[in-house]
């Protein structure tokens, strides 16, 4: 999976971690962003996403919030923006709003290249384990 890049949004760095070395590990590049305010200063400059993997639950702005915000992007019309997160009371909320996939935290080691891979050839993945 080569020069995929991922844009990971949560403002939890643990998380962030986690998510990033299993992208590391199946050879993908990522930006991480802590905040709704940093999202607005780096979007500009970013030059390439082909998924974003997006907490709901933000001190700032939620993911509802944020995917809204991505929506009104040109270039996110055909990346797939992933909801991720320990809320999966939260899965059919975020189907109908628009996400493309979900996966629950914590990710599940075993699945999450099929996973991965699924969802960048875009397929959904509705996924809490």
């Amino acid at each position: 999976m080569d020069n995929i890049h991922a844009l990971i949004i949560d403002d939890d760095a643990n998380n962030i971690g986690i998510l990033a070395q299993l992208l590391i590990w199946e050879g993908l590049s990522y930006t991480q962003v802590l905040s709704a305010t940093e999202l607005k200063k780096i979007l500009p400059v970013l030059q390439k996403v082909d998924v974003v993997f997006l907490d709901l639950e933000m001190p700032d702005v939620d993911g509802y919030a944020v995917l809204e915000m991505l929506k009104l992007d040109d270039r996110f019309d055909t990346v797939p923006i992933v909801a991720h997160t320990v809320h999966f009371g939260e899965i059919n909320n975020a189907q109908h709003v628009g996400f493309h996939s979900f996966l629950g935290k914590p990710l599940n080691m075993d699945h999450f290249p099929a996973q991965l891979a699924r969802i960048l050839n875009g397929e959904h993945v509705w996924a809490i384990a």
